[in-house]
């Protein structure tokens, strides 16, 4: 058994349902409150559950971070048999996972190394890091060789979304209510981004073809891809990723586009009818500095 163990909060969509369980990766869940009453990410409610109960519905969903508490529970075992914890977490600037898991771990100092790292992203950004670091831990790196792999791949992750709607933007306060009423009124869709950690709207477009066409330039503004994955909102293979796939194939000829539905934490901040596109870019050949 390594001596080096990975835990996240569930807002990382991971590759596959088993994924945390073959891999030995703790996930502390986030909490989604709807209409009074709440559930834990994964545990009461799983993300296709969530996006069903959210599509066609005006509920307004609240995304609540694992607490400190949370964390120090989920520490405190692993603390005992491992001498290193790599502990990855949604953006700082979108929840307080990172902020409560960071406190947790500064209650535990001395007991064991536990690494806080920022992924300045959320749901499948933030599970290509978990794979790499769980794919690091498996060659035996060290906690130092870990976290510059996971550092250097933040700074080259990216994504972009198309969203139907403007209502949870607006909901959540990444646009302006009355940016969002006369968007709705031009039958305007939004492509986001998420910039510095922050979803931030880039441009607008009319119709869903238009918005399929807009990420696939996205993803040729990228030479050499090491890894892309398209994100849906449901478990089958939408007619929106479908698209995406076709359009990809032509100009990444060859290449396979694996899609995911995104997770409920995420379904709470963009809304239920979204289509996105994560992009990890090759490293280049000079590599990164040894400053993390």
């Amino acid at each position: 058994m390594s001596d080096i163990h990975v835990l996240t909060d569930s807002a990382a969509r991971l590759p596959s349902p088993a994924f945390a369980k073959q891999n030995a990766v703790t996930v502390v869940p986030y909490q989604i409150e709807i209409d009074g009453k709440r559930y834990r990410e994964e545990v009461d409610i799983t993300a296709e559950e969530m996006l069903r109960l959210l599509g066609g519905s005006s509920l307004h969903p609240k995304l609540i971070a694992p607490s400190v508490d949370d964390y120090i529970a989920a520490y405190t075992p692993l603390v005992r048999h491992y001498k290193a914890i790599i502990s990855i977490h949604t953006s700082r600037e979108q929840t307080e996972s990172w902020a409560n898991a960071r406190q947790a771990a500064q209650q535990l100092m001395g007991q064991c190394a536990i690494h806080v790292i920022d992924s300045q992203n959320i749901c499948a950004a933030q599970g290509l890091l978990v794979r790499l670091a769980v794919e690091a831990v498996a060659q035996h790196k060290t906690p130092e060789q870990i976290i510059k792999i996971l550092r250097g791949a933040v700074d080259r992750i990216y994504v972009a979304y198309y969203l139907e709607s403007m209502h949870y933007l607006s909901y959540n306060k990444i646009i302006s209510p009355s940016h969002a009423i006369l968007g709705t009124l031009l039958g305007a869709k939004p492509i986001i981004t998420i910039e510095e950690g922050l979803l931030a709207p880039t441009e607008k477009v009319r119709t869903r073809s238009q918005g399929i066409e807009r990420l696939v330039e996205f993803a040729t503004e990228f030479e050499d891809l090491q890894d892309i994955l398209i994100l849906q909102h449901k478990q089958h293979l939408t007619e929106q990723a479908r698209m995406l796939q076709d359009r990809l194939s032509v100009e990444f000829p060859g290449r396979h586009f694996p899609y995911l539905a995104y997770g409920a934490s995420l379904a709470t901040l963009i809304g239920p009818d979204a289509t996105g596109v994560v992009i990890l870019e090759a490293e280049n050949e000079t590599g990164y500095d040894d400053e993390f």
